[in-house]
């Protein structure tokens, strides 16, 4: 059996960084979500203009295939998605019924203190307030654990494998 986490939140919340530690630690395959956006979308987003729907649903798809082609094969997976509303989260877990999210959170302040500081990233501060005020929070029936950012990347890995019961 494998398990597939999906390591989401808004921007500047570390979901690239937290689940490359995770990938260290446990040894799955990670894919990184913004890989697999279309180029319009990455241009949209560069020019500061927020994704819609429409440009969603086509990454969300590259992402649920790429985790049902490793969940085939038997293989525990990690992928960054921001997966900001419930709708979104529903379309990745019809890849696989064994889809967790690791739901990334900080304080408008922190997030765009951390963006601020980024560079070489196509994704501007400016579309931090529309992606807060697209997050829909994990629902209790949603399996997924919830961690705040505002600690090391470390105790953020250990707080998700141990809600996990995974291996430290």
């Amino acid at each position: 059996m494998s398990t597939h986490l999906v390591v989401m939140g808004v921007s500047g919340t570390g979901k690239s960084t937290v689940a490359k530690a995770l990938q260290e630690r446990l040894g799955w395959l990670f894919a990184e979500g913004d890989d697999l956006h279309p180029p319009a979308n990455v241009a949209k987003m560069a020019a500061g203009i927020p994704l819609e729907d429409a440009d969603r649903w086509p990454w969300l798809d590259a992402i649920a295939a790429w985790t049902s082609e490793q969940a085939a094969a038997s293989r525990s997976t990690i992928v960054t998605c921001s997966a900001l509303r419930r709708v979104y989260r529903d379309r990745l877990r019809e890849a696989t019924t064994d889809t967790v999210f690791i739901h990334l959170f900080g304080s408008r302040e922190l997030l765009a203190q951390r963006l601020g500081g980024r560079k070489g990233h196509f994704m501007p501060a400016s579309l931090l307030a529309s992606q807060l005020d697209t997050l829909e929070p994990l629902e209790a029936d949603e399996a997924g654990v919830v961690v705040d950012v505002d600690t090391t990347t470390d105790a953020i890995v250990d707080q998700v494998l141990a809600a996990l019961g995974l291996p430290r």
